[in-house]
């Protein structure tokens, strides 16, 4: 029998602000408290008119007074400890029970307050958010949410018809952090949080900012995810990735956009799985090494392409669920395809239901819109120096690295990060300390993240889309570098694009647009992009970039992409350049494969596929892509005829020498300097016929004699096809 004792009543006043959802410590009067010696349960349940209590086990413990019409009960129970409590509840309708949220204990515990506190909580992606368990023998499902600066915060959703004056949540008070362990709430179920701000004012409602799955646009709440551990079957991909250096292994990108490569026949996107069971094995057998996929993390916004995310965490539901998305990398895995995905820690849309203003204040983003607001997209700039802030981005990379076995990632818009007055006219930004355009914070960051990244996961890596001539992008975080694995050549692409798009008989006079390149290719480790930024916007495929008729445009694509897959650097293409999209990209339509019927666009996938494998084939291509002794020119300065040829090497391997003519007119016995005598396999020539070329080249082999005149060891006479190149790998004796 339940103890009698006196002064147990809540005061009317505290039981309005609760029915009211206007309570600032809902755990200091609902749940469990002992009051001389007994145990007082108070509850609020909707729509109850009684209410029974009993253990898990069933025993008994008593009935609650109904103290508000509302809900509100509360009466001793017969308990001699603190306990999980089962209510029956019952009107005139039936009967229903309700696990009480509010006799459970915090789930976080001291520890994480103090790493949370910290900065250095580097498992915060299990601990933040919603995540289905078993607490205390019972199941549900535990929130976790930081907002220092609101009033209140409650957990709204499916489970509680949206109603937050039911579960607001308990804070705290070290980390300004918000849980509630909630057994009604299962997998599956959407939810987002309702806080009111210092003020006083309800905000609007906010998704998860750690929610692992989100609902498909444009609906907007976060769901909690299944916890059913993914089957992985890609342990000797993980285990032998690493050992890798990707320095020195080929890479190949494929850059795909999920939702345009290819879509249903209703216009309707494909699922991760039908991605898996369609481009995997196309970019597989077109010899790419790795797909870069845009940002697949969720965002309201279609046009965005994914770069303006309002769920880090979550894959987004265009395509499925993140088992869907773990199936996919897992299919990748298996026939040997890494998956690098676009990442966007730079900003945030301003959605209402996102970071923006989240507790009522600035908490993601920075207060003065000099340095919270970027001009350029109408976002919002986090601020990097703040510790939960680092913590939050530092925690995600780590999430998709470890949760969906990513091999990299590709930072967004880097550049913007780095100047505090990118895109801002004098008077528009803020200096740092030392008076400097430098932010200090974010470079704390970057560094932050990529040692980070390289310490956690061994064979994973970061590589930059860094714009500027920022020094040390690619060098470890130890000599004081950003720590990147890897950095877009932007000059490469603005420079070749440029001299490409030029008639052939002006080119000549813009020689240096390729071979300045060389004087900064090795200060980085570079990947040289042909991406989705320059194929849109009125920017126009890279086939109709090109020069001339059509037969001249197909033959200046394959010179280029040839002379590109010899230069040293990484390589990445677009999805649908490697067939010569004719229009330029459409994130609303699907690539216009009913091209490859024509000849001339079969043939530059073909050279596409056969560039891959002599790139992957030959070490000279690609072991030394990222340093200067893998390279040295042979003919630099023969602007008259726009020729260009250099060799590329590596130890232990046989040269490879690549010639290009980027005029329309074949050269008959052109002589060439060679790094040996003797034979010489034509291994592409992009002239062929096979790539719907006029079949002008060398029959296959190129001699070269000993001795010549400028000291090289070897010279040969060769045929140099129209606007062509050559890759001719040495056969030895």
């Amino acid at each position: 029998m339940a103890k009698k004792t006196s002064g147990w009543h809540t005061d009317p006043q505290q039981i309005a602000r609760i029915v009211g959802g206007q309570h600032d410590d809902p755990f200091g009067i609902l749940g469990l408290h002992e009051v001389e010696g007994a145990w007082v349960a108070r509850t609020f349940i909707p729509y109850a008119e009684t209410l029974e209590a009993r253990t898990l086990s069933g025993k008994a413990a008593g009935t609650l007074e109904n103290r508000d019409a509302a809900g509100f009960f509360e009466g001793v129970v017969d308990i001699d400890r603190r306990q999980p409590l089962v209510y029956r509840a019952a009107n005139a309708g039936g009967e229903w029970e309700v696990i009480d949220p509010y006799s459970f204990g915090p789930v976080l515990g001291p520890m994480d307050d103090y790493y949370i506190g910290e900065g250095s909580h580097l498992r915060l992606f299990d601990k933040l958010g919603a995540h289905f368990m078993e607490f205390e023998g019972v199941q549900g499902t535990h929130f976790a949410v930081w907002a220092p600066n609101a009033r209140r915060v409650s957990v709204t959703g499916s489970f509680n018809e949206w109603d937050g004056r039911r579960h607001p949540m308990r804070r705290r008070m070290e980390t300004g952090i918000w849980e509630i362990f909630i057994p009604a709430a299962q997998p599956g179920a959407q939810y987002k949080y309702e806080i009111i701000g210092r003020d006083g004012n309800l905000l609007p409602l906010k998704a998860d900012p750690y929610a692992q799955q989100s609902e498909l646009r444009p609906k907007t709440a976060s769901v909690v995810a299944d916890p059913t551990p993914f089957t992985w079957t890609d342990a000797d991909y993980m285990e032998a990735r690493k050992s890798r250096d990707y320095r020195r292994e080929p890479m190949s990108v494929y850059e795909v956009h999920l939702g345009s490569w290819r879509k249903r026949p209703d216009g309707g996107f494909l699922s991760y799985d039908q991605l898996a069971e369609q481009l995997v094995p196309y970019a597989a057998d077109m010899g790419f090494t790795h797909l870069e996929l845009l940002p697949v993390t969720e965002h309201p916004y279609d046009p965005s392409w994914g770069y303006q995310p309002t769920g880090l965490y979550a894959p987004t539901a265009r395509f499925g669920d993140p088992a869907g998305f773990a199936r996919f990398v897992d299919a990748a895995h298996a026939v040997g395809l890494g998956v690098i995905m676009d990442w966007v820690p730079a900003h945030f849309p301003t959605d209402e239901h996102g970071l923006a203003k989240f507790d009522g204040t600035a908490l993601y983003e920075h207060d003065d819109p000099r340095q919270g607001y970027h001009p350029d997209w109408n976002t919002a700039i986090y601020n990097f120096g703040r510790k939960e802030v680092s913590s939050f981005l530092t925690n995600n990379a780590l999430y998709w690295l470890e949760k969906f076995h990513i091999d990299g990632l590709r930072v967004d818009a880097v550049a913007s990060m780095l100047y505090l007055d990118y895109s801002r006219q004098p008077g528009q930004w803020v200096p740092n300390q030392h008076g400097g355009n430098e932010n200090i914070e974010a470079i704390a960051f970057l560094q932050r993240v990529n040692a980070e990244t390289y310490g956690q996961h061994p064979g994973t890596f970061t590589m930059a889309e860094e714009s500027t001539s920022w020094s040390g992008v690619t060098a470890p975080t130890y000599a004081k570098g950003l720590g990147f694995g890897f950095k877009w050549n932007m000059g490469f692409m603005n420079d070749t694009l440029r001299y490409m798009r030029r008639d052939p008989i002006h080119r000549r006079f813009h020689h240096n647009d390729l071979t300045f390149g060389l004087l900064y290719a090795f200060s980085e480790n570079f990947v040289l992009p042909l991406s989705h930024d320059e194929v849109v916007h009125g920017k126009r495929s890279l086939l109709s970039k090109m020069p001339g008729d059509d037969w001249q445009k197909f033959a200046n694509l394959r010179a280029y992409y040839a002379f590109m897959w010899g230069y040293p650097g990484k390589k990445l293409l677009f999805m649908g350049q490697e067939f010569a999209q004719r229009e330029e990209w459409n994130e609303a339509h699907a690539l216009d494969w009913w091209l490859l019927d024509a000849p001339a666009h079969e043939g530059i996938r073909r050279l596409v596929a056969d560039l891959n494998a002599v790139y992957r084939e030959l070490p000279a291509l690609h072991a030394r892509d990222c340093e200067p002794e893998g390279f040295e020119w042979i003919i630099a300065s023969d602007q008259a005829n726009s020729i260009l040829a250099w060799v590329r090497k590596a130890p232990d391997a046989e040269p490879v020498v690549v010639i290009t003519n980027l005029t329309p007119v074949p050269r008959e016995n052109y002589r060439l300097p060679m790094p040996a005598a003797g034979r010489w396999i034509e291994r592409i020539n992009t002239d062929a016929s096979w790539y719907a070329g006029s079949n002008i080249g060398n029959q296959g082999v190129v001699n070269a004699t000993t001795g010549n005149e400028f000291g090289y060891p070897a010279t040969a006479e060769i045929v140099l096809p129209p606007l062509s190149t050559l890759i001719l790998q040495f056969e030895p004796g």
